[in-house]
This record gives C-alpha cells, sequence and structure tokens, in this order.
C-alpha cells in the first residue's frame, strides 16, 4: 500500500504529493529529497495524505531520500548566491534592451541548475529569440550549472516581491498564506455590492484582488435568502419596496408608502424575519375571499362562503317522430274515398 505525503518547497508555496513507501517511517516537519520537473529539490513534510486523488499520469514520484544536516547547509550555501546571479541577469537584460523584469533566481539545492524568474508583458517572437540570446550569455557566466528561463505571471511576482496590500496590511494575502491563485471575476464584486472603481478592486499586481473570492459564496447564499430589489414587502410599518438589502447581517432596507400622497417616502431599514413578501400574502387573501368549492352537497363546514353550484341547462324536447304509413292515409289525394 502506497504511502502519499504532501510536500512544500517554499515556505508558501503548493503542495505536490509524493509517494512515502520507500521511507515508511517519514514525519511531518522532516525534509526531503524528490525529483521534479526542476531538478532534484529538498522539499519539507506538510501532511499526510489518507486517501489521495490518483494522478493523471497514473502513479506518484517516489521520494529518495531523507535531507541530511549537510544537504541543508550546502542549499543555504547556494541560496546565498541567488542574489548575484539575479543582478548579473538584470545587467544582461538591460545591455540587450529587453522589455522584460527579471524578479529573481533560484538554485537547486546541489547548485546543477539555475532558474531565472522573470515578467513580461508582450511574447513577441522577436522577444522570444533575445530571451534564448539571454540565457545563452548566462550560460557564458555559469558554465557548470544548467541555465533556465522561466515566465511567470504578474501573480506570481507579486507573490515573490511581497510588500503591504492595498488594504493596509502589512503583508500581501498571496505572500503570507495563499498556496494557490483562485479564477477571480468581476461577477464576485457585483454580487457582494463592491465598486467596480479599478482601484477598489485591483491588487498591486494589477489583477483583481484575491480577497474578493472569500465571502463570495456566503453572500450568494444570503441573497438566495432574501428579497430582490424592487420587490414590494409587508413590514410591521405597513408596506413597501425593497430598496436595498444587506446579506451579511440579514437586514432590509425598504422604502415605505406614505399614508398622505403628499408626503416623502420614509427609508427604513428591517431585519429579514420582520418582512413578509407582499405578493404571497395577496394570493393568499384573494384565495381566502374566493367562495368555497371543495365540498358538494351542502356539507361544507370550514366557515367559507359555498361556491354556488351552476344551474343545470335544460334537455332540449324530442321532436315527434311522424308515422309514415298512417300519415299517408290522411293526406288529401291519397285517399280513394275523397274522389267520390
Amino acid at each position: 500500500m502506497q504511502t502519499i505525503y504532501g510536500i512544500r518547497f517554499s515556505k508558501i508555496g503548493k503542495i505536490y504529493h509524493f509517494d512515502a513507501s520507500p521511507i515508511p517511517d517519514l514525519k511531518v516537519g522532516e525534509h526531503v529529497i524528490v525529483e521534479t520537473t526542476r531538478g532534484r529539490q529538498i522539499g519539507e513534510v506538510i501532511q499526510h495524505i489518507p486517501d489521495p486523488v490518483t494522478p493523471p499520469e497514473g502513479q506518484w514520484k517516489p521520494i529518495e531520500r531523507r535531507a541530511s544536516a549537510a544537504d541543508l547547509v550546502l542549499r543555504q550555501s547556494w541560496q546565498q548566491k541567488q542574489l548575484e546571479a539575479t543582478i548579473n541577469c538584470r545587467a544582461r537584460s538591460a545591455e540587450l534592451q529587453l522589455a522584460i523584469k527579471i524578479v529573481s533566481s533560484e538554485y537547486s539545492f546541489d547548485g546543477s541548475r539555475l532558474t531565472f524568474m522573470l515578467s513580461t508583458e508582450n511574447d513577441e517572437k522577436d522577444e522570444k529569440v533575445e530571451l534564448k540570446s539571454l540565457r545563452k550569455d548566462m550560460q557564458k557566466i555559469y558554465s557548470e550549472t544548467q541555465v533556465e528561463m522561466r515566465q511567470i505571471g504578474p501573480r506570481d511576482v507579486a507573490k515573490m516581491l511581497g510588500g503591504m496590500g492595498a488594504c493596509g496590511l502589512e503583508a500581501r494575502c498571496c505572500s503570507k498564506f495563499l498556496t494557490e491563485f483562485s479564477p477571480i471575476s468581476i461577477k464576485m464584486a457585483k454580487e457582494q455590492g463592491i465598486s467596480l472603481t479599478p482601484s477598489e478592486i485591483t491588487g498591486m499586481c494589477g489583477r483583481l484582488r484575491c480577497c474578493l473570492i472569500y465571502e463570495y459564496e456566503q453572500y450568494v447564499a444570503a441573497r438566495k435568502e432574501l428579497p430582490k430589489r424592487n420587490k414590494r414587502v409587508v413590514s410591521p410599518e405597513g408596506e413597501g419596496k425593497v430598496i436595498d438589502i444587506f446579506p451579511m447581517r440579514n437586514a432590509i432596507l425598504v422604502e415605505l408608502t406614505p399614508k398622505n400622497p403628499q408626503d416623502r417616502p420614509l427609508w427604513k431599514e428591517f431585519h429579514r424575519d420582520l418582512l413578509e413578501p407582499w405578493d404571497e400574502l395577496e394570493a393568499l387573501r384573494r384565495k381566502a375571499e374566493s367562495p368555497c368549492d371543495k365540498h358538494e352537497g351542502g356539507d361544507c363546514n370550514c366557515g367559507k362562503k359555498q361556491e354556488p353550484a351552476p344551474s343545470p341547462t335544460p334537455e332540449p324536447t324530442p321532436e315527434p317522430k311522424l308515422n309514415r304509413k298512417n300519415d299517408s292515409k290522411q293526406r288529401p289525394g291519397k285517399n280513394r274515398n275523397a274522389r267520390n
């Protein structure tokens, strides 16, 4: 039976699943060495997966071994050289006049692979050629290491750079606790009644804020139990129209109908439990005033007025049938005695 563990390679990074069958006594918090698409990496064991989902490839990659103290020291020594590699790559990119931004660089734990993280807005063919030229130049500088260029999105750039969030938190959500980015749409802002001004819904990365999805499901569930705008409702102070709703506190803003037509309408907030839909009450009132149509024969005991039974339609009187034999004898001209 396979034992699957979740492993993370950065402090706030995505969790990947690996097979820990070669190491049966593995514990959460230990560091292990695994083979990834970006070379051999040291990762931290985060959690045990009791019922894992089968991957598309059909099997999980195995964990090679536990990371020793020498492996951790070796990784730390290569991490200290990452800043220097980033500065050199930025300088060479400026010489080539590339419209790209070198965000950071990352060494594998044994220094066998060096990856540069970059962001760009254009994906033109001539720019791709220049990226190849940049990679070749960096490969000459770091000849003992395999150099790679990896393009990342604006959200990943904001996650790596960190900084204060647009809401005022000392750290952005993406660099503080978000391990994966969820798809965000403008519909989420509309459901929560948030202003659609770009500065209000756009994060530091230039994309829609990740926090728009935090309370989206709660707003959708709450709105299903509240009346919609412009609906007629009956409040303790009279009939009115729904002006606005506040899903998080189950409150509704109602425009009350004034008793005097010359007075201005009054807006007042009510809790959801104090309001009743006007159309349902109107339907019940009409049903209560309608005559009873469920009882027949005068046995109605529901207290409602019995609906009068329709008067029977009179049956048509059948026409008398003529006897042709007797009728022919009585006709004049057919009687032989009439000639005499």
